[in-house]
């Protein structure tokens, strides 16, 4: 194709004001006027001409340079490669808009053969789908990830060109989140309030329920209550984007990755805490939890037992308050992995959500698949659950689903965890406890573990978790009833001489001997605790665990 260098210059005619171009007479200076060059481009579709224009080189031979250069780059693709010339000839077009430098032909022609894009026009939310169409592993990450996507990258960032994405960039989208988690807490508050009180006038008298239907009308324009973005979701949606873009790297598309050094708060695991009484005060009052996650008391647990013993779901809620289980891990349990007979269950199977889609999966990580042993109270509990499900199989006859689920719908049929978590709160609601989330009942269990006297390998394995930092980090808040009888016992471990404050014995009486506990002053450690700390009994059991007949 036509190529060709010029020199001219923007001399114009002193009386009619036009440029005089190649007629200047100074153009036969060689300091006069600049160089500029011209390439024919391969025509459009619809056969209309292109060309590739540049002006403002000093000399010929910087010219002539990138004449050469853009000569090669026509030349990467091959004659009978139409959608590769079309590919080289928008790279040229774009380059001459942006007023770029000619790219190396050697670097165009590796990333045109690895079938990389080439004109740099890929934008962010591009990539993150094309990125998430080609992600491999499990359903429930990738649907995550694409969560992430969808919700806040490609909101936020998905118009930015993927090539220029900055630090900056994302410091302003999660400065952007934080902004927001200030007005939703806010739209919250006031909703709250408004609620509140809606709730504290009387129903009765034309007056009140004209200032009812006011406020109903008030509250119905109010944003509806919604979730704030953590910490812990940020670092989730950097972790997503870090590795969209570390496979963009891998792909030559772009050589920086700005989600490596992005600063976020620390995404902490929240702290079990129990709810004691102050705390369920505080809740009452204000509508707040005191902690994202909340664990009942043994008290409180076997009055949601006891009240859930008629349940259909009950044995599956009192294996997951006693041993753990998370609700995928129990909807998915199968009766080959059930050994009562052995008072063991394996862990293998886990019924997954989504969407709303169930489908069958292998534990989260391989610490997850895993044998736990279960009380003779469970035991007798599971037993008991089975005879009713011989008893359904017989009712439903040919209609009868063979799952060989351990919990399963009237049916057979698999069980969705959605509707468990549905019917848990359902039955809290209906004596009124504080609230917890059904997976809260597995942190309950881990307290119970350790206030029995587990160690924190013990409440690992049988909770399943990978690591021992995720137990130490989130589950093993102890019950107020182990702390004070570690702190008393503790206390009777130091021998004192002066007087104790419950009359003990005088100053510059010998001190007590560790040996002698159980005489004077034992008594003030309180029942369950020995005089070296150990708790032999702190839960008295709750009516639903008398015995097997209930």
């Amino acid at each position: 194709m036509k190529g060709s260098t010029y020199r001219r210059c923007y001399c114009r005619d002193s009386e009619t004001g036009k440029p005089l171009g190649k007629s200047c007479p100074k153009l036969a200076t060689r300091k006069h006027g600049t160089y500029s060059i011209r390439q024919e481009l391969p025509q459009r579709t619809d056969g209309s001409r292109r060309a590739f224009n540049r002006a403002g080189y000093t000399t010929l031979k910087e010219a002539q340079t990138d004449l050469d250069r853009i000569r090669a780059l026509l030349g990467v693709p091959r004659a009978d490669d139409p959608e590769g010339i079309e590919q080289i000839t928008d790279l040229l077009e774009q380059v001459a808009d942006e007023k770029a430098p000619i790219p190396d032909a050697e670097e165009v022609r590796r990333r045109f053969r690895s079938g990389q894009d080439l004109t740099g026009r890929l934008t962010v939310g591009e990539w993150l789908d094309l990125w998430l169409r080609g992600k491999k592993g499990r359903q429930s990450a990738i649907s995550r990830d694409e969560r992430c996507i969808r919700v806040h990258l490609k909101p936020r960032i998905g118009n930015l060109r993927l090539d220029r994405l900055r630090v900056a960039h994302l410091s302003e989208m999660f400065e952007a989140i934080a902004d927001a988690n200030v007005e939703i807490a806010e739209s919250n508050a006031a909703r709250h309030r408004a609620i509140n009180d809606l709730a504290r006038v009387p129903w009765k008298g034309a007056e009140n329920r004209a200032r009812r239907k006011d406020m109903k009308a008030a509250i119905a324009t109010m944003q509806p209550f919604r979730h704030t973005v953590g910490p812990s979701t940020c670092q989730r949606i950097r972790s997503t984007l870090r590795a969209a873009l570390n496979s963009a790297i891998a792909q030559q598309l772009i050589t920086f990755n700005p989600a490596a050094h992005v600063e976020l708060a620390a995404g902490k695991r929240p702290k079990a805490q129990v709810w004691s009484e102050e705390r369920i005060a505080h809740w009452e009052r204000t509508g707040e939890k005191p902690s994202a996650v909340m664990v009942w008391t043994p008290e409180q647990t076997g009055a949601f037992l006891d009240h859930a013993a008629g349940d259909r779901l009950y044995a599956l809620f009192h294996l997951i308050a006693f041993r753990g289980l998370r609700r995928g891990e129990a909807c998915g349990q199968l009766w080959t992995d059930t050994k009562l007979a052995a008072s063991l269950i394996t862990v293998a199977k886990q019924l997954v959500v989504d969407g709303w889609e169930v489908y069958e999966d292998d534990p989260k990580t391989d610490a997850g698949a895993r044998t736990i042993a279960l009380d003779s109270e469970t035991v007798a509990v599971l037993e008991r659950h089975r005879e009713r499900q011989d008893k359904d199989r017989e009712e439903w006859g040919a209609g009868w689903v063979e799952t060989g689920r351990v919990f399963t719908c009237e049916n057979g049929a698999w069980l969705h965890p959605a509707k468990v978590t549905r019917r848990f709160n359902e039955l809290r609601e209906e004596i009124g406890l504080p609230p917890i989330r059904l997976h809260d009942l597995r942190h309950g269990a881990a307290t119970l573990a350790h206030a029995a006297g587990a160690d924190l390998k013990d409440i690992q394995e049988m909770l399943g978790h990978s690591s021992i930092t995720i137990t130490a980090d989130t589950y093993t808040s102890l019950l107020p009833e182990t702390d004070l009888a570690i702190a008393e016992a503790a206390a009777r471990l130091v021998p004192r001489a002066r007087p104790l404050s419950d009359g003990g014995k005088a100053a510059g009486s010998a001190p007590q001997s560790r040996g002698d506990a159980d005489g004077p002053g034992g008594d003030d450690v309180p029942d369950g605790a020995d005089h070296l700390g150990g708790v032999s009994e702190i839960i008295e059991p709750s009516a639903h665990a008398n015995g097997p007949g209930r």
